[in-house]
C-alpha cells in the first residue's frame, strides 16, 4: 500500500457514495486502464448496479435507455483518449431529450497532457455545449477538505442533471500511476463516524395566480387544440383528458405521448391527424384560435406543417425550464412551468368551454380517417409496414413497453397505431433523432420495463448491432421486430426519390445482409416471417420465451410508399365526400 493509493480511494469513493447517495442506482462501466480506479469502486459498492459494455458508443446509449425509462440520472464510465469521444452521440441525444447522465472520464494527470503521452486527447470541454456542466477534477488527496470537495462534486453533478431541464453532465477525473484502489477492508464499510450526505430537494415552477388568470381568458369559449408532443411525466395523461373536457378540445396525441396507450381511450384524444391534416383544403372550419402544445414538437410533419401556416393562431408553449422546444418558431406565449400545476390551475380557472360544434367537427373528421386505416388493416393481406404495427400493436401484452426506431418506425407507429385500452409504454430516442444507438437504448431501457419490444428498421439495427452483446452476457428480455426494407426507407419519401440516378447509391443504401448471423453472433432465438399468422405466432412465442428475440419482416421500399399513398388518397376522398 502507498499513501498515494490510500489518498485516490478515499477521494474516490467519497465521490462514489455520494453520487449514490443523491440517487443514482445504476452504472454502465467500459473498462479501461485509466478508469481502473472508479470501476474497481463502483464494483465494491453494495448497493450500485453495474453493467459492464465493452463498446463505448454501445454503452452510452444503453445507459440513455436505462435514464430515460427509469428518469433516475445514471452514471456512465470510459476510461481517456477516443473512448471518451464515442460517448459524444449518446450524450448529444441526452441533451436534447432532457436525459440525465452523469458522465465520468477517466484522464491522464495534468502533467502527462499535450506532451505527446499515449492515449491522451483534450479531454477539457469534450463535449461542448451538449452537457449541462463540466467539471475537470483535482488530483486525489484525503485531507477533510478534499474529501468534502469530492462528496460535493457528486451531489453536485446529480442535483444539476436532475434540474429542468434535465441533461448530462461531465466530470473528467486526471488520475496518477499506481491506479488500483485498496478494497480489502472495502472503504464502504460501516464506520462508528456516521456519513454525511446532502439531501437535494427539486421544485416544480409554476405561474403566479394573475398569470394563469390572464392564460385562462385567452382559452375561454375559444376554437382551441391541444397538441401532445413526446411527455415524459408520470401519469399526466388523465389531466389533460380533463383539461380538454373542460376546453371542449380536441388533443392531437403524438405516440410518445402517452396519451393513445395509457390505459384507456377517450374521445378527445385523436390518432389520425397526421393523414388528414395533408388535405388542409378540405379541413373546413377547423382552424383553431388558440394552440396549447405541451411537451416537444411531434413528429408528424403534416401537423407541423399546418401549425406553421397558422398565422392568426395564438400558440401556448408549456415547457418548464429554459429549453425553448419551438422549431417552427410560432410561439406567442411561452409558458414556464410544470404541467401538472398548470392544469390543475386552468382548471379552476376556465369558465367557458368551445362552441358545440367545434369539437365534433374534429372527432368526425379524425373517424372518417379513422375508419378508412382500420378498413385498409382488416382487409390487407400481406405483410408491409402498416400491417406490422397494427399486428404489432394487437400483441402487444398490457403493460408492456415498446421501444419504437427513427425514420419511418416512428412514422409508421404515427399513422397506424391507433388508441388502445392497454397501458402501452413508447418509448424512442426523439432528441437527435438519429439511428445509432437505437438497439442499446432499448436494451437499457428493457432492464426498467418488461416486457420490452422494439420496433426498428435494418440500417437502424445495422448501426446498433455491437449493442446486442449486452442482451447476451446479462441475458436481456427483448424482443426486436426487425422490418427489412434493404436501406433507407425514408427517403422514398422525400424529394430525393425523384432523382433516381445516383437515389439507390446515396439514399436507398442497400446492405443485403443477412441477419441470421447476427442473431446466432449473440444468441438470439430468430425468426423470419411472411405471413400476418406467421408474424403473430412468432409474436406469441416471443412473449413465452426469455431472452433475445429477433423477428425479421422483409418489405418493399416502394410498396410502403405506394401504400401510404393510397392511404392518404383513400382519406382525403372519403373527406370530400366521394
Amino acid at each position: 500500500m502507498t499513501e498515494h493509493q490510500k489518498q485516490m480511494t478515499d477521494y474516490l469513493a467519497a465521490f462514489v457514495e455520494e453520487i449514490v447517495q443523491a440517487g443514482v442506482k445504476e452504472a454502465v462501466i467500459s473498462p479501461g486502464s485509466r478508469s481502473t480506479p472508479l470501476a474497481l469502486l463502483m464494483e465494491e459498492h453494495p448497493t450500485l448496479k453495474t453493467f459492464i459494455d465493452v463498446d463505448e458508443r454501445s454503452a452510452g446509449f444503453f445507459a440513455l435507455g436505462i435514464s430515460k425509462n427509469s428518469k433516475r440520472p445514471v452514471v456512465l464510465l470510459c476510461t481517456s483518449g477516443t473512448a471518451a469521444a464515442n460517448f459524444l452521440p449518446a450524450i448529444a441525444e441526452a441533451n436534447l431529450a432532457q436525459v440525465p447522465l452523469i458522465v465520468l472520464t477517466a484522464d491522464r494527470p495534468h502533467e502527462l497532457r499535450q506532451v505527446g503521452a499515449p492515449q491522451a486527447i483534450d479531454q477539457l470541454h469534450l463535449y461542448g455545449s451538449h452537457v449541462k456542466d463540466f467539471t475537470d477534477m483535482a488530483l486525489p488527496e484525503n485531507n477533510p477538505e478534499m474529501l468534502r470537495y469530492a462528496k460535493w462534486h457528486g451531489s453536485r453533478a446529480v442535483d444539476i442533471a436532475m434540474k429542468t431541464p434535465r441533461g448530462p453532465v461531465h466530470i473528467n477525473f486526471p488520475l496518477r500511476e499506481p491506479l488500483m484502489p485498496l478494497l480489502d477492508p472495502s472503504p464502504y464499510t460501516i464506520s462508528d463516524t456516521p456519513r454525511r450526505h446532502v439531501h437535494i430537494y427539486y421544485t416544480h415552477e409554476v405561474l403566479e395566480e394573475r398569470a394563469v388568470k390572464r392564460m385562462a381568458e385567452q382559452l375561454n369559449n375559444k376554437k382551441g387544440v391541444i397538441v401532445v408532443g413526446s411527455l415524459d411525466k408520470k401519469e399526466l395523461e388523465p389531466a389533460l383528458i380533463s383539461l380538454a373536457e373542460k376546453l371542449q378540445w380536441p388533443i392531437l396525441a403524438d405516440p410518445l405521448s402517452g396519451l393513445r396507450s395509457y390505459g384507456d381511450t377517450d374521445d378527445f384524444v385523436l390518432d389520425q391527424y397526421d393523414a388528414f391534416l395533408k388535405n388542409t383544403e378540405q379541413l373546413g372550419q377547423l382552424e383553431p384560435e388558440v394552440i396549447v402544445r405541451f411537451g416537444s414538437m411531434p413528429v408528424s410533419k403534416p401537423l407541423k406543417n399546418w401549425m406553421e401556416a397558422l398565422t392568426n393562431t395564438r400558440l401556448f408553449v408549456v415547457d418548464p425550464g429554459a429549453a425553448w422546444r419551438d422549431p417552427i418558431k410560432a410561439v406567442t406565449d411561452m409558458i414556464h412551468c410544470d404541467e401538472r400545476f398548470l392544469i390543475e390551475a386552468l382548471l379552476k380557472e376556465i369558465a367557458e368551454s368551445a362552441p358545440e360544434a367545434w369539437l365534433a367537427d374534429w372527432q368526425q373528421t379524425n373517424s372518417i380517417a379513422s375508419e378508412v386505416v382500420r378498413e385498409v388493416m382488416e382487409n390487407a393481406t400481406s405483410l408491409d409496414e402498416g400491417k406490422v404495427v397494427d399486428v404489432l400493436r394487437t400483441a402487444l401484452p398490457d403493460h408492456a413497453g415498446l421501444f419504437i426506431g427513427n425514420s419511418m418506425a416512428i412514422r409508421d407507429v404515427d399513422t397506424y397505431f391507433a388508441q388502445t385500452k392497454k397501458k402501452i409504454k413508447m418509448l424512442a430516442n426523439r432528441g437527435a433523432n438519429g439511428i445509432d444507438g437505437v438497439v442499446s437504448a432499448a436494451l437499457g431501457a428493457s432492464t426498467v420495463t418488461q416486457p420490452m419490444y422494439l420496433l426498428i428498421g435494418d440500417l437502424s439495427f445495422y448501426h446498433g448491432m455491437n449493442g446486442l452483446l449486452m442482451a447476451k452476457k446479462y441475458q436481456l428480455n427483448l424482443t426486436i421486430v426487425l422490418i427489412n426494407n434493404d436501406g433507407g426507407g425514408i427517403f422514398s419519401f422525400l424529394p430525393q426519390n425523384d432523382h433516381p440516378k445516383y437515389f439507390e447509391t446515396l439514399f436507398g443504401t442497400s446492405t443485403d445482409l443477412d441477419f441470421t448471423h447476427a442473431a446466432k453472433l449473440y444468441g438470439a432465438d430468430y425468426q423470419q416471417v411472411t405471413e400476418i399468422d406467421a408474424l403473430k405466432d412468432a409474436l406469441d412465442q416471443a412473449a413465452y420465451h426469455k431472452g433475445l428475440d429477433i423477428i425479421e419482416i422483409k418489405t418493399s421500399r416502394q410498396a410502403n410508399k405506394t401504400n401510404h399513398l393510397e392511404l392518404w388518397e383513400q382519406i382525403a376522398g372519403k373527406m370530400a365526400g366521394e
